[in-house]
């Protein structure tokens, strides 16, 4: 039999932390964490990382160790967590991958393309492109010469548009068709994934509470403190930078940038949710409210 490797997804604040810990401890397990911006040093609060105490008594990998200064992918991430999930099948435990980010889960499970041929000079010439007249009309390019990968993207999503431009330009074929020959974790391991799933109402209620309790916690001074660094162009697109950077300059009030921040995380919540419901092979976890991790977690068990 192929060894088991659990992947437990979700849209933020649809309480993945509380449930993962609550899983390891039950099926003796480490979490890896998947998640593109948890990755960063000194945004605590802003990704709503496990407490460190958490991170203590369960053994968590791939979290809070890049320089918020240092640009980091998704090529990176795959190779740091395939080695941490071989190191944890070695001692005999079980790798469970906790997160959001449905661009890592992928590249995970189903592979991604060895392209040794990337073009700096084509790359930063793209994105000069996007600073003129915008992403969408990139996506619009795109759409042209990779109908495929164009459906998959989002037209705001500037780095993914430029890394599919980016490929087809350098080799002369679509990203879509490149991807084709990938290989990932479901080629060599039974791979199952949950995604806890909320009713929309719910969603909400908790990222408004979720984004409330992070103003309390600190987030105004904890942004503060990253503004004084160069902030990488991965790291600065965390939700809650641009919005506590609007406050601190004085162009909308706390309440307003706490309603925008609202706001961005709905929105990304849904862009997580339609990644996540493209993938037929998840099991969907029904979260009602008031519900415990514990609950949440015996529900999983019962699907193992």
């Amino acid at each position: 039999m192929k060894p088991r490797l659990i992947f437990l997804v979700g849209p933020t604040a649809s309480g993945k932390t509380e449930v993962s810990i609550a899983l390891a401890r039950r099926l003796n397990a480490e979490i890896i964490c998947c998640d593109s911006m948890q990755v960063y040093r000194g945004m605590d609060i802003l990704t709503s990382k496990a407490p460190a105490r958490a991170r203590k008594k369960i053994p968590h990998h791939c979290v809070n160790f890049v320089p918020v200064a240092s640009e980091y992918d998704v090529s990176q991430y795959r190779l740091k967590a395939l080695a941490a999930a071989r190191a944890i099948l070695k001692r005999g435990r079980v790798p469970l991958f906790v997160g959001g980010t449905g661009l890592y889960m992928s590249v995970l499970i189903d592979g991604i393309f060895d392209m040794k041929a990337g073009d700096e000079r084509v790359r930063r010439r793209l994105y000069a492109r996007i600073e003129r007249i915008g992403s969408a009309a990139l996506h619009r390019r795109l759409a042209l010469v990779d109908p495929s990968a164009a459906l998959k993207i989002h037209p705001n999503d500037a780095r993914r548009i430029v890394r599919a431009l980016e490929v087809y330009e350098v080799t002369g074929k679509p990203i879509s068709e490149l991807q084709k020959t990938r290989r990932g974790l479901a080629d060599e391991f039974d791979v199952r994934i949950f995604c806890l799933d909320l009713q929309r109402d719910e969603l909400y209620r908790r990222i408004d509470e979720r984004v409330e309790l992070m103003f309390s916690r600190g987030l105004i001074p904890e942004v503060k403190r990253l503004l004084k660094k160069r902030l990488s162009r991965t790291a600065s697109r965390a939700i809650g930078v641009s919005e506590v950077a609007a406050y601190l300059a004085g162009r909308i009030s706390r309440d307003g940038a706490a309603l925008l921040m609202k706001k961005n995380t709905r929105n990304y919540a849904r862009r997580q949710m339609t990644w996540f419901r493209k993938d037929r092979r998840i099991e969907w976890i029904r979260v009602f409210p008031g519900e415990t991790a514990a609950a949440v977690c015996a529900k999983i068990e019962k699907r193992l």
